[in-house]
C-alpha cells in the first residue's frame, strides 16, 4: 500500500473525549428539562402538575436526540475548547438556543389536553442548557489559565503592559492562556483615567505613566511591554524615556498595521530600539511621485547588496519597475537580496550581476547591454578609519568608480543618476568625506556637459547599517561589555534607513540636475546618550552592569557633523524635510587635471594621495594629532551652541 494510501492509526483519545462530553449533554439536557420545571414551581415537587410533568418525561428522548444533532451540526463536538474563543462560544449559544426551539416546538404536541407547558419553562431551560454547556466546553480552559498562573509564579519574569486598549487586551490574553509563556503580567498603565482601577484579564489598571518608575518598582518589574501600535514617536519617546529609569528590558509592538491586520500576539513583540528614542516622525515622502517614475523604467543599483543598497531594492522592486539590475562585488551579499526580492517578487524582473564600478570595461559592458533609465549609485567605500589606513582605495573606489559608472551612464542614455553621498563630505577631516565630496563636484559637472541628470543625496549616519555604532553596541553589550566610546562629546545626526531610502527615492523624483538633497535630520545626538540608553534598554544598569570605556577619537573621526558647506545654502522642496543645497562653481579644466594626478597617484600607491585630495577639496582638514582634535572640539562645541541659540530666538 501506498504512503498516501496509509490509514490514520484510530484516535482513541477523540473517541474518549466525544463520548465524555456526549454523556455530559444527555445529562445537561435531563437535568435542565426538569430543573426547569422546578424553579418554575419554587422547588416544591408536590406543586408541579401532572399536566406540566408528563409532556416533558414524555418527549425526553426525542429532545435529547435531536438536541445531540444540533450540537454536532454546530461543531460541539469537534472544536479544540483549550483554544476556544469567541466563535466557539456564538455556537454554543446558537445551538442551545435551537434546542430551546426544538423543545418548545416538541412540548407543543405532547401536551395533555390544552394545557401547555408554562412560558417561563422554555427561558428557564434555555438558560440552564446554555449554563452547563458552557461550563462543560470552558471550564477546562479556565483550570487551564490558573494551572499556567500558579506553576509560572515563581520562575516567570514580571511583567507591565503599558496600554490598556485592544492591543493590550490581545496581548495579555495570549501571555496568560499560553501553555508556553514564562511571563507574569503584574500591573497595566495607561493614561487614560476612566481605565484606572478597572480590570482586564483580571489584570488591574493601576494608573497614568507618571506611575511607571513606582510600579516597576512595587512588583519587582523584570519587563515592559509598550503595547500602543497607534502612539506617534514623539509620545513613544515620552513614555521610553520614563522606562528607563527602571533597568527593565523594554519590548514593543511594531506598529498600527499590525493591530489591523490582526496580527498581534507576543511573537510580534520585539526589542524596543534606539531609534525609538529619536523622538521624530519618520520622513514623509510621496510614494505616488516615486512610482511614477519608477514604474516602468529600467533601474540600476550599485551596491546593491549593501545596507542603503539593499533597501533601495526592496522599496524600488515595490514599484513594478520594468527590470531591476543589482550590481555589487560582493557575492554573499547580492546572493541574499537576490533570493529576498525573488521570494516577495516573483513577478520581478531581476537581474544581478557581480562587477565592480572600478572595472571600466565590465561597467561599460553592463550599461550598454541593458540600458538603465534610473542610476541609484551606492556602490562605495565608507569605512572612515579604514579608508585613512589606505586612501588610495578611497579614492580609486568611490572617486574613480563613481567617475566611471557615471560616465558609462552618460554615453549609453540613462535618463537619472542618484549618487548616494554623506555629511561626512561637508568639511571634511577624513579621506572618505573628502573622497565623497569629489563624488559630489563629479556629478555636478557631469550634469552641466550631458543630457543625463546627475544629483547627489547626502545624509548622516543611517541605524542599523554595516558599519553604524548600534550594531556594534548590541554586540559589546550582549558580551557583558565594555561599550566603547570614542569621546563623551561625539556628536551625530541619525536616520533610519527606510528614511535614507526614501530621501534618495524622493530625490531621483524631485531631480532637474545637478542639485545636492539634504535631508532636515532634526536635533543631533550624542554617541554616549545612545550608548546609555541601549544599555538602558537592554535591561542593564550603566556602569554596574555594563560599563562605558572611552578609546579617544579614530584617525579621520571629527567631533560633530555638518550637512551642509556654509557657500551651498539652502532651498525648499515641497517635502518641508528636504532642501536642495546650491551647485558650487569651480574651475572645471584645473579639477580635470587635478584628478588626472590624483588617479596617477592612487594607482601607484602614492603617499601624496591625502595632499592631492586637499588640493581639489579646499575644506579637506586631516586631523591627524591631538592638538587638531582638540580645537575641532573646541569649534564643534561652539556650533551646537550656536545653533540651540538661533532655535532658542
Amino acid at each position: 500500500m501506498s504512503k498516501n494510501n496509509k490509514k490514520e492509526p484510530f484516535n482513541f483519545q477523540k473517541l474518549y473525549r466525544r463520548t465524555g462530553l456526549i454523556i455530559y449533554d444527555v445529562i445537561s439536557v435531563i437535568f435542565a428539562s426538569y430543573f426547569a420545571i422546578l424553579i418554575r414551581y419554587e422547588f416544591s415537587v408536590g406543586s408541579i402538575p401532572d399536566h406540566f410533568m408528563t409532556p416533558v418525561s414524555e418527549f425526553l428522548v426525542i429532545d435529547i436526540i435531536l438536541t445531540l444533532a444540533v450540537f454536532y451540526i454546530f461543531k460541539l463536538y469537534d472544536s479544540l475548547w483549550a483554544y476556544a474563543g469567541e466563535r466557539e462560544l456564538q455556537n454554543l449559544v446558537m445551538a442551545c438556543v435551537f434546542s430551546g426551539v426544538i423543545d418548545a416546538i416538541g412540548l407543543q404536541f405532547f401536551k395533555i389536553e390544552s394545557r401547555p407547558v408554562p412560558q417561563s419553562y422554555y427561558f428557564l431551560y434555555t438558560f440552564l442548557l446554555i449554563t452547563l454547556i458552557f461550563i462543560s466546553r470552558f471550564s477546562y480552559r479556565f483550570f487551564r489559565s490558573q494551572k499556567h498562573r500558579v506553576e509560572n509564579r515563581n520562575n516567570s519574569k514580571a511583567v507591565m503592559v503599558i496600554g490598556a486598549g485592544e492591543a493590550g487586551n490581545i496581548i495579555i490574553k495570549e501571555i496568560i492562556t499560553s501553555n508556553y509563556s514564562t511571563m507574569s503580567i503584574k500591573c497595566i498603565i495607561d493614561d487614560d483615567p476612566n481605565k484606572w482601577g478597572k480590570y482586564i484579564q483580571g489584570i488591574r489598571v493601576v494608573g497614568g505613566r507618571d506611575r511607571i518608575v513606582e510600579c516597576a518598582d512595587l512588583y519587582d518589574v523584570d519587563e515592559i511591554i509598550v503595547a500602543i501600535p497607534s502612539v506617534s514617536r514623539t509620545e513613544l519617546k515620552k513614555i521610553l524615556e520614563i522606562c528607563k529609569n527602571t533597568n527593565c528590558k523594554l519590548r514593543s509592538l511594531p506598529g498600527m498595521y499590525q493591530l489591523v491586520n490582526g496580527e498581534v500576539n507576543v511573537s510580534r513583540l520585539r526589542d524596543v530600539e534606539v531609534e525609538d528614542l529619536l523622538g521624530r516622525e519618520p520622513i514623509a515622502v510621496d510614494m505616488d511621485q516615486i512610482a511614477g517614475y519608477v514604474s516602468g523604467k529600467t533601474v540600476m543599483v550599485t551596491g546593491g547588496g549593501g545596507s542603503i543598497g539593499s533597501e533601495l531594492c526592496r522599496q524600488i522592486a515595490g514599484h513594478k519597475p520594468k527590470r531591476l539590475i543589482i550590481v555589487d562585488i560582493y557575492e554573499n551579499n547580492a546572493y541574499d537580496i537576490q533570493q529576498e526580492l525573488k521570494s516577495k517578487h516573483p513577478e520581478l524582473d531581476l537581474v544581478v550581476l557581480i562587477a565592480s564600478v572600478r572595472n571600466t570595461l565590465r561597467i561599460n559592458s553592463i550599461f550598454e547591454e541593458y540600458k538603465p533609465d534610473i542610476v541609484y549609485h551606492a556602490a562605495a567605500h565608507k569605512h572612515v578609519p579604514l579608508m585613512e589606513d589606505s586612501p588610495g582605495e578611497a579614492i580609486k573606489n568611490n572617486v574613480f568608480g563613481t567617475w566611471k559608472t557615471a560616465m558609462a551612464a552618460a554615453m549609453n542614455g540613462t535618463k537619472k543618476f542618484v549618487m548616494i553621498s554623506t555629511d561626512k563630505a561637508v568639511n571634511p577631516t577624513n579621506v572618505m568625506g573628502a573622497s565623497k565630496r569629489i563624488c559630489e563636484m563629479i556629478v555636478q559637472t557631469f550634469n552641466k556637459h550631458y543630457d543625463t541628470e546627475f544629483v547627489a543625496v547626502r545624509f548622516g549616519n543611517v541605524l542599523g547599517s554595516n558599519g553604524s555604532v548600534i550594531p556594534l553596541f548590541k554586540k559589546q553589550i550582549a558580551a557583558g561589555g565594555p561599550v566603547t566610546v570614542t569621546d563623551p562629546e561625539i556628536i551625530r545626526y541619525f536616520m533610519t534607513i527606510t528614511e535614507a531610502v526614501s530621501l534618495v527615492l524622493q530625490a531621483g523624483a524631485y531631480a532637474k540636475g545637478g542639485e545636492i538633497f539634504v535631508l532636515d535630520m532634526g536635533e543631533p545626538v550624542k554617541i554616549l546618550d545612545l550608548a546609555e540608553n541601549l544599555i538602558k534598554l537592554s535591561g542593564y544598569k550603566v556602569g554596574e552592569d555594563i560599563r562605558i570605556e572611552f578609546t579617544g577619537l579614530r584617525p579621520g573621526e571629527k567631533l560633530y557633523e555638518e550637512m551642509l558647506m556654509d557657500e551651498e545654502g539652502l532651498q525648499d522642496t515641497s517635502n518641508r524635510m528636504i532642501h536642495i543645497g546650491k551647485p558650487i562653481e569651480l574651475d572645471e579644466m584645473r579639477f580635470f587635471g587635478q584628478l588626472e594626478r590624483l588617479k596617477i597617484a592612487a594607482n601607484e600607491e602614492s603617499a601624496e594621495v591625502k595632499s592631492l585630495v586637499q588640493e581639489i577639496v579646499t575644506t579637506y582638514h586631516p586631523t591627524d594629532n591631538e592638538a587638531d582634535h582638540t580645537r575641532e572640539h573646541k569649534e564643534a562645541l561652539k556650533k551646537v551652541a550656536e545653533k540651540i541659540n538661533e532655535e532658542n530666538f
